[in-house]
């Protein structure tokens, strides 16, 4: 009798998982004009985030504002960090709108593609609103980082599109997968969460899929560009996550706020702990090492 050959199964199947992908966006997903109550006053006693995560927690300027303003300061925090948000999912939807132009339309990994750009419009609309509900106008990044954003969208290849998709949305999800159970986060904050955490959960399956398809594909001098162009990323992200102006609104120093929070280890603490998962799938790969590791320590995103 001749043994029965079983074949190994491949890692994954483009387009079995964007089948897959294409079936839950059908299933789950919301229209966040329709699903969030826009008119609701925002009750200024209740956090927007819990207060361990803010980023001057534990220093001595938390111990010089009142309840009032820390609770302030929460919602402008989130707000600051939804502004980063709109700024990188802007830069991904043109990215994936290369991506798709250089592929088959008619291929399901091509119309998920188009699918995770609807979502991202959505999402962006979805901050920008909840960011004026929180008493927060976005501002310009610094030019620096707003010409990197630039540069990035357009010269960003397979492994470092989705590397940097799965690095800002790993982040934000850890932080709002936290607020969802909560209550004394604000209402609009966990329905924008809730919303936000469902329909990235398939963003981010295909991101990492694409990520570890593509990445071991790539050459040796590839490799070394894409970790120190990743490295730049995750640090420009990291550290414009809370802009100083959102200290100055609540009466700080806006230069001493931002040096002291960039030191606060409850602070590193929180960036390490929302990057751990995104850091684990890409320093597995080896996508974190030399020169792109520099930048991910000095972020403050691998701990002390």
């Amino acid at each position: 009798m001749t043994a029965e050959v079983i074949a190994k199964p491949k890692v994954t199947d483009r387009e079995d998982i964007a089948k897959r992908l294409l079936r839950g966006s059908a299933k789950a997903s919301f229209d966040p004009l329709v699903e969030i109550d826009w008119d609701a006053p925002v009750d200024p006693d209740m956090w927007a985030i819990r207060p361990e995560r803010i980023s001057i927690y534990g220093t001595h300027l938390w111990d010089q504002l009142s309840d009032e303003k820390r609770k302030e300061l929460s919602r402008l925090e989130v707000a600051s960090v939804a502004t980063i948000g709109i700024w990188f999912e802007t830069i991904l939807m043109q990215m994936l709108v290369r991506h798709a132009y250089h592929n088959d339309p008619t291929s399901l990994h091509v119309q998920y593609a188009y699918t995770e750009i609807a979502d991202e419009c959505r999402h962006t609309v979805m901050f920008a609103k909840m960011v004026e509900k929180l008493g927060w106008h976005t501002h310009r990044l610094d030019p620096v980082t707003f010409h990197l954003g630039r540069v990035f969208k357009a010269i960003a290849h397979g492994p470092l599109i989705f590397a940097g998709a799965l690095f800002v949305e790993e982040v934000l999800d850890q932080l709002q997968r936290e607020a969802v159970p909560d209550e004394q986060i604000l209402p609009l904050v966990r329905a924008v969460a809730r919303i936000h955490v469902t329909e990235e959960a398939r963003h981010m399956r295909y991101a990492r899929e694409e990520f570890q398809r593509d990445w071991p594909e790539r050459g040796a001098l590839n490799k070394a560009y894409s970790r120190i162009v990743l490295g730049l990323v995750s640090y420009y992200s990291a550290t414009r996550l809370i802009s100083p102006k959102v200290y100055e609104q609540v009466g700080l120093d806006p230069k001493e706020a931002y040096r002291v929070a960039r030191g606060n280890p409850h602070w590193v603490e929180t960036k390490t702990w929302a990057a751990r998962k995104v850091v684990g799938t890409l320093d597995t790969a080896g996508a974190i090492s030399g020169l792109g590791r520099y930048f991910w320590k000095k972020a403050g995103l691998l701990g002390r």
